[in-house]
């Protein structure tokens, strides 16, 4: 297991830097609107609900790239791999065709939220300046995934940490209205994001088209028809992918328009728990990410024993990490709460929703190794269909009767979503367990 975890930390750590630099994106917007009004704050939080399941589809469909070109790779099928960026790079512009309009024309769906007047008008505004970098995200996407299934992660890294760093300063001049630029609060946090977004994908785009050590892995013609067969492989493996991190984080962006509708306060608490779980979430997904392309490696290989060396390396480091996130959530709440607000009603309910959060980080590990094995192997739909019902029929449904239907519209309707998702993730982590045993058994 010790000569597996070096390999498999060189794919990892890039990959935990700039997930950690792209969820860090959404925390500097947090605290920066945070600290500007809570007014901006609150249409921050409901906004980025909105946008976020859209980019997630983009996201997940596009990983059927990483997972195709990692079987190809270890059984050294490299033309496929040559030929098969252009085709990924089709459905990256047209996945990005279709949610760009929405984030463009989100006004119709907000309106319909109940939101008081200004909060609404800030989250459209918001909402529609970061439709300006979905254009750019489905290339990154593309690159990403593509040098990712060649277990090269280092430029994704670069690219997203640029972004990152870039994305401090125009939110504070956007937002504050710095440096003579206009005071434009949650819609300058908005166009922050775009820009980032347009930053990191031509980072990315210029190491791929210089970086020597990847030439062998490039088509020789960049501009190749539309091909239906590789086009369909992508979606038939990425489709499902899509569509359960659409559910998966559409369940949250849901319960969160659902507590907006129970106050500002309310709404930002949950926001903050968010935030924090998003910053821990992010080192399990990147370990997961890692691990599926070298099991991805070694299936292609027809390797079954680093498929099992592999694994149990990555739950291993998985579960480290909820035990470390866990840990810091129980013993220093007051000081993470500390840093996204002073407001004494926000504060006390944050605190609450922290402790659940530690709750859900461990049970959410391992649903997200287990919810890995399966991508590596490309099975897609079985996680799909137990997101839909775990989410979809269990935590969803139930948190709205206790605490919206049942409930006294009070704040403290933001607990009880938190208990049902909570029993949510539990029934999925269950049944994705089962299944990720039964392929052991069955494939080895």
């Amino acid at each position: 297991m010790l000569t597996e975890l070096g390999p498999l930390w060189r794919i990892a750590w890039p990959l935990l830097i700039a997930q950690t630099a792209q969820i860090g994106t959404g925390v500097v917007d947090t605290l920066m609107a945070g600290n500007y009004s809570d007014v901006d704050l609150a249409a921050i939080a409901v906004g980025f609900n909105i946008w976020l399941p859209l980019y997630l589809i983009i996201l997940g469909t596009l990983f059927a790239c990483s997972a195709i070109v990692a079987q190809d790779f270890g059984a050294g099928r490299i033309e496929r791999v040559k030929s098969f960026l252009p085709q990924g790079l089709w459905v990256a512009v047209a996945l990005s065709a279709v949610m760009t309009p929405l984030c463009l024309n989100s006004g119709a769906v907000i309106d319909l939220l109940g939101l008081p007047t200004e909060t609404a008008a800030k989250t459209t505004a918001y909402v529609s300046r970061v439709g300006l970098g979905f254009p750019a995200l489905g290339i990154f996407m593309a690159l990403r995934y593509h040098t990712q299934g060649l277990g090269v992660t280092a430029p994704f890294a670069m690219a997203s940490v640029i972004g990152f760093v870039a994305n401090v300063p125009l939110n504070y001049m956007l937002i504050f209205g710095a440096w003579g630029a206009p005071e434009l609060g949650a819609e300058g946090c908005g166009l922050a994001t775009a820009a980032s977004m347009w930053i990191s994908t031509t980072i990315i785009a210029l190491y791929v088209l210089t970086a020597r050590s990847l030439r062998p892995y490039l088509p020789d013609r960049w501009l190749q028809r539309p091909d239906g067969g590789r086009i369909g492989e992508i979606l038939a493996v990425g489709f499902p992918v899509g569509l359960t991190f659409f559910l998966e984080t559409g369940v949250f962006s849901a319960i969160t328009l659902l507590i907006a509708t129970l106050g500002d306060a309310a709404v930002a608490a949950h926001q903050i728990a968010i935030n924090v779980w998003d910053v821990f979430y992010i080192p399990m997904v990147s370990i997961g990410s890692a691990m599926a392309t070298r099991m991805g490696h070694a299936i292609g290989a027809q390797n079954p024993l680093g498929v099992q060396v592999a694994f149990r390396v990555g739950a291993a480091i998985s579960t480290l990490i909820g035990l470390l996130a866990m840990s810091l959530l129980l013993l220093f709440p007051d000081a993470i709460v500390a840093a996204y607000t002073q407001s004494e009603d926000i504060q006390e309910l944050a605190f609450r929703l922290l402790r659940l959060a530690a709750l859900f980080i461990m049970i959410d590990v391992i649903q997200i190794v287990g919810s890995f094995v399966l991508r590596a192997y490309k099975e897609t739909r079985f996680p799909f269909l137990v997101v839909t019902f775990s989410y979809w029929g269990i935590a969803l449904p139930l948190g709205y009767l206790l605490a919206i239907h049942w409930g006294d519209g009070s704040s403290e309707g933001t607990v009880d979503f938190w208990i049902t998702t909570i029993l949510g993730i539990a029934v999925a982590a269950a049944l994705i367990s089962w299944r990720v045993r039964r392929i052991f058994k069955t494939l080895g």
